[in-house]
């Protein structure tokens, strides 16, 4: 951390950025803006501007930073394996464009509600609430230990002034603000990226000159990276489907909109990733310790100049995921929880504003466990079983075209995914034996989680397609109810 006259070099990085999302930001947006995105105009966005921001809003400072940590452990792989998660984009395009083509649903709580009934909806959207409550905290985290170290006064300063800055700008244009400032933040973060490759890139280069292996990891580390990578893989058929910052931008513009923004979102975030991924190499070829991570060494290993290029990119970053998360969980309130009118009003938009200032509060009071002994590792571990947890959605909503699929498909797919989750919980907190080493596939620290999405994947899928066959094409279908779309 930088100490003396020069920790305040940290704020006037947060003074521009400051400046830049308060100038990019829509100063007014009515409800179908503020919920659907729309300009004042009635436009929706085009295909450049949904992909940019649908990109960025998944390039959070927690996956930079993952992406860093998990190329320094395991070579190129790691990267490689993050940037995969990025497919899930398509994965989600492809669902939802006939979701909305066929079914003319337009949201994904209208289509579980209309396909799966009421129960089903609820449960999926408690899911939902859950990931807004952990994108939060582990967002503001990152970007706070930029200017002290965890629980210092810098650090709590920078958790209230990050969030207080989002959470205004947010208010106000809703997941319009969002988009448009996603673009902001596209921008300087590309921006930043190339900064960062050229500056690293000597460092990197000396080491091959030198003979050294540029990633330094053996090949049973490469091996664990591979593992790592198909992990992704497996879980991009699920894992986009829980996460409404991703899925609430599949509405707002036209099914055939939707699609190319997408795709484009992939390759932009993805390459975003992999592009930041590079420093985990850095660290290899130059020896240095990932501590606290990647993200903080590399960066303290090089100077000022580039402890504040890092700083402006987890800022960035960490504001395009909270401002989206702030805009969904606005949504996820006055819209989604509950069957809304088809036009949304400003009843529903001050409602969604409340909820804004509740999640503020509430998703940042995990960071107050690193006070209570053992329980800041167990709040972060317990967060990480998401993905497996929901491997049911992928027949669930990949599947729902099926004649039969209906309430009973919906619950014999999910419940055995959480219980699994749940169970791979109880080993990481409890430190309980109840997952077999024999499931694990692969190697390396992934292995286990490789193998129970693997098998877990291929246990939700045939129960999904034995209880839709069992219900028989002649099951009545379920009457479409009242969307609670804003498109």
């Amino acid at each position: 951390m930088l100490t003396g006259a020069l920790a305040f070099t940290p704020w006037l990085v947060f003074a521009i950025y400051a400046l830049i999302v308060l100038r990019a930001t829509p100063r007014a947006a009515g409800p179908m803006g503020f919920f659907g995105g729309h300009s004042l105009s009635g436009r929706a966005p085009g295909v450049w501007l949904l992909g940019a921001s649908a990109a960025i809003s998944w390039v959070m400072a927690k996956s930079v930073d993952n992406a860093m940590n998990l190329t320094a452990a395991f070579g190129y792989w790691g990267g490689i394996g993050y940037a995969s998660y990025w497919l899930a984009f398509v994965v989600v395009a492809i669902a939802v464009y006939f979701i909305r083509s066929r079914g003319h649903d337009n949201s994904l709580a209208a289509f579980l509600e209309r396909k799966y009934g009421a129960a089903a909806t609820r449960l999926f959207l408690v899911v939902i609430g859950i990931r807004l409550f952990n994108e939060i905290w582990s967002n503001t985290k990152v970007a706070a230990l930029y200017f002290g170290s965890e629980g210092s006064a810098p650090y709590w300063v920078a958790v209230i002034a990050f969030t207080g800055l989002t959470l205004y700008y947010a208010r106000r244009g809703g997941l319009r603000s969002s988009i448009v400032t996603d673009a902001a933040q596209m921008v300087l973060i590309a921006l930043l990226l190339i900064v960062t490759l050229v500056v690293l890139a000597p460092g990197l280069i000396s080491a091959g000159d030198n003979g050294a292996d540029a990633s330094l990891v053996s090949a049973e580390m490469r091996m664990h990276g591979l593992t790592f990578a198909l992990l992704a893989l497996v879980q991009t058929l699920s894992y986009g489907f829980h996460d409404p910052v991703l899925t609430d931008r599949a509405f707002v513009s036209s099914p055939q909109k939707m699609v190319a923004s997408f795709v484009l979102a992939a390759l932009l975030g993805g390459a975003l990733i992999a592009g930041f991924s590079v420093a985990g190499l850095y660290a290899l070829a130059q020896n240095i310790a990932a501590t606290p991570s990647v993200a903080v060494a590399v960066p303290m290993a090089l100077g000022l100049g580039m402890m504040l290029l890092f700083n402006a990119v987890m800022l960035a970053s960490a504001g395009s995921t909270l401002d989206s998360t702030f805009a969904s969980t606005a949504k996820f309130t006055a819209r989604d929880w509950r069957v809304a009118r088809a036009v949304p009003t400003y009843k529903d938009q001050r409602r969604g504003r409340r909820a804004m200032w509740v999640i503020a509060l509430v998703g940042n009071l995990p960071l107050l466990s690193l006070y209570i002994k053992g329980v800041g590792p167990a709040v972060i571990a317990a967060t990480t079983i998401s993905g497996t947890a929901i491997m049911g959605l992928a027949p669930i909503f990949l599947l729902a075209w099926l004649p039969g699929a209906g309430r009973a498909s919906f619950h014999v797919a999910l419940w055995p995914g959480v219980v699994i989750g749940i169970a791979l919980a109880l080993e990481r907190l409890a430190g309980l034996d109840l997952i077999p080493d024999a499931f694990a596939l692969g190697s390396g620290p992934y292995a286990q989680t490789l193998g129970i999405n693997v098998w877990g994947l291929a246990l939700c899928t045939p129960l999904f397609v034995a209880a839709a066959a069992a219900a028989g094409p002649r099951r009545p279908a379920i009457q479409p109810v009242r969307s609670n779309s804003v498109s």
